[in-house]
């Protein structure tokens, strides 16, 4: 069982953090205790030892003046003014012999062949009576006189002792609620810190569970990383949400749009197959299956390449192009098809604009702008294109036409894969050309505009960016 619940401890991230901020709050009371501990005793210490300085050089000043006989006069009235005693002093000759000896009267206890213990030669020693029941512990300092000789001022520490001891003993008696305090206080922080962490848990837990994308973690006040956190998941989850969305409309609308090719390959080979046809006919028939077969497949290609471009890993073969040449290829190549309806194309691309991208993918984006405008014009209309430098970091491609426009209630949605204005549904089309386009500016790390109104034809504005 114990070990069970070292694996839960080990595996529960809230106990862990607890104990980690009480571990860390134990050190830093007992680190806290230590210097203060030490602090205290370096101050008693301190001012323990300047009290017998000053003491000495009051007895120095009388033996220097009247020698043992001035000291001893100084003792004689100390005690007449009924002032404690609380210094010991010693007058010893260079052999270490008792000359003077003033002893307080809590030191009566001492033996006073003890005092032969005390080094002349050391200026601060500690001695402690072997005597039974004397735990006194004294501190004197020794200092050379100018005959030779050498005085001795001693003064017990017991009390500094105490005074250690005592702050010992509290700071044990508060440690047990700190390290409380540390548990309960670790484990409110904790369980305040980890909230959006278990809101985000119970959110993934509910969407791996159901399926449904709608669920969404509460956000709290804290602006913090894991308020970030949750706020990136929630909009990655409504990314994701908008992107099912857009794969289901795309599939019914792919499926809506294949319907048409299959149902006529079907009719094609169904009608050939039934009847005596000639070897002309079936080779028709056949040209017309290879006609639909391929309009199914141009449109696949293209959704991919949507895909791929929308996902950031189309292929590109970047090179510095120029893009008002690179314009006048694709006008020329639909020259003949704009002829055919009697519209005309000018071209303003005198200035020479470089930019660094894949041409076979900018003549796409282009020829689908210029079959779009050619689309949607009536016989006789005019086709604008201009190419120019907007800013030193931007070139603009200007197509406009004078065809039949774009409703209001429509022109939000022409990016969209596969959808199709009512205008539109009358020409012959896959409804991916503006989605193509938008993908492939997109990926170049441009942007397009549309300008339009109904019958008073388009105008497509494409900002590349310009090599540096």
């Amino acid at each position: 069982m114990f070990l069970s619940l070292l694996n839960r401890a080990k595996r529960n991230l809230s106990l862990r953090l607890t104990l980690w901020y009480t571990t860390v709050s134990l050190f830093a009371f007992i680190a806290i205790f230590t210097i203060a501990y030490y602090a205290l005793m370096s101050s008693l210490k301190k001012e323990d030892e300047k009290a017998i300085v000053v003491r000495l050089n009051k007895y120095k000043a009388f033996y220097n003046d009247n020698g043992l006989e001035g000291v001893q006069s100084a003792i004689a009235l100390e005690r007449i003014a009924e002032k404690p005693g609380l210094f010991f002093l010693r007058i010893a000759d260079k052999g270490n012999h008792t000359l003077l000896l003033s002893l307080p009267d809590q030191w009566n206890r001492i033996d006073i062949t003890e005092l032969s213990r005390i080094n002349i030669n050391m200026e601060i020693q500690q001695i402690s009576p072997k005597n039974k029941g004397n735990e006194t512990i004294y501190e004197i300092m020794t200092f050379p006189l100018q005959d030779g000789n050498f005085i001795q001022i001693g003064k017990d520490i017991n009390y500094r002792e105490e005074i250690l001891n005592r702050f010992k003993k509290v700071s044990f008696v508060v440690m047990l609620p700190a390290i409380l305090m540390g548990l309960l206080g670790g484990y409110l922080v904790t369980y305040r810190t980890l909230l959006p962490i278990r809101n985000l848990t119970k959110t993934i837990k509910s969407i791996a569970n159901t399926g449904e994308t709608g669920a969404r973690v509460p956000i709290g006040k804290t602006d913090d990383e894991l308020g970030e956190l949750v706020s990136l998941f929630n909009h990655m989850i409504m990314r994701i949400e908008h992107l099912i969305e857009g794969m289901k409309a795309s599939l019914d609308n792919v499926a809506h749009e294949l319907r048409t090719p299959i149902t006529r390959l079907r009719v094609l080979a169904e009608s050939a197959l039934a009847s005596n046809n000639t070897i002309e006919s079936c080779r028709e028939a056949l040209s017309d299956c290879m006609e639909e077969s391929e309009r199914i497949m141009m449109m696949l290609n293209t959704l991919m390449d949507i895909a791929e471009a929308n996902a950031g890993t189309l292929k590109l073969n970047r090179e510095r192009v120029n893009i008002s040449a690179l314009i006048e290829e694709v006008v020329a190549v639909y020259l003949y098809l704009a002829e055919e309806k009697q519209i005309k194309i000018h071209a303003d691309l005198s200035e020479e604009i470089i930019i660094l991208a894949d041409p076979s993918r900018i003549k796409q984006a282009i020829g689908n702008l210029i079959d779009n405008s050619i689309k949607y014009s009536n016989t006789g209309g005019v086709i604008s294109i201009k190419a120019q430098k907007k800013t030193p970091k931007e070139a603009i491609i200007e197509i406009k036409d004078t065809g039949i426009g774009i409703s209001e209630k429509d022109l939000p949605k022409i990016w969209e894969r596969l959808y199709r204005g009512d205008q539109s549904r009358s020409q012959r089309g896959l409804g991916l050309g503006l989605s193509v386009v938008k993908s492939i500016v997109d990926i170049h790390g441009g942007h397009i505009e549309v300008l339009s109104r109904p019958l008073d034809g388009s105008t497509f504005l494409v900002y590349l960016p310009l090599k540096e």
